[in-house]
């Protein structure tokens, strides 16, 4: 399929190239997949930034469990990312919520300004907020916001279906959803078809980098 991104999620250097060597388009570099992503080793991100050719986005996220953080953890995150600016990496993974499940727009606008100007993905956190139409226009007003890491609020992107399309309605063209949610090389092409968005996201959606 052309013109469109395919973006592999991946934890270990073996991983990055193979998903290269694979066709992946970019590379969205994680700990803890088993935790839903956690922010990577330093090491780990310079390592894979020279071995690799094609574009590499890093997770900001210090823990697994819920996206609600403390100052303490804020400051971890902020932390993280100016390390990682200057190992050059060009492209962020991050989000934040508050207890009511609703986008934590201050800790969210310091951590995208810390970006310096970095493109940034708001990840799968948006996937528990009830309003998601309502989040988009909200994040819409961050000018490095430039990515929606989403399934539509259901387990898998198929299932998502629904909530993706509406996705796409309203935000493009400021933010380009990229669909996710167990999304591989062999359901693509039926998915793409049902949804036409521009980007996907998966851990085998090149093969399995086993």
């Amino acid at each position: 399929m052309e013109g469109i991104i395919r973006e592999a999620c991946v934890e270990t250097l073996e991983q990055c190239r193979r998903a290269e060597a694979l066709g992946a388009d970019r590379l969205e570099l994680c700990a803890r997949l088993d935790l839903g992503g956690t922010t990577p080793d330093w090491q780990l991100v310079e390592q894979v930034l020279e071995a690799v050719q094609i574009p590499v986005k890093v997770m900001i996220r210090p823990r697994g469990g819920d996206f609600v953080y403390t100052e303490r953890e804020a400051a971890q995150m902020k932390k993280s990312i100016a390390r990682f600016l200057s190992l050059g990496v060009p492209e962020f993974v991050m989000g934040a919520l508050t207890p009511e499940n609703q986008i934590d727009l201050p800790l969210l606008h310091t951590l995208c300004a810390a970006a310096a100007g970095r493109p940034v993905t708001f990840h799968k956190a948006i996937d528990e907020v009830p309003d998601m139409e309502a989040a988009v226009e909200q994040l819409k007003v961050i000018p490095n916001l430039k990515y929606l890491l989403t399934s539509g609020g259901a387990p898998t992107a198929q299932e998502g279906l629904g909530q993706l399309r509406a996705l796409l309605k309203c935000a493009l063209p400021a933010i380009i959803p990229i669909a996710a949610g167990s999304v591989t090389k062999g359901n693509l092409p039926g998915l793409h078809q049902s949804l036409g968005a521009s980007q996907y996201h998966g851990r085998k959606i090149v093969g399995d980098l086993a």
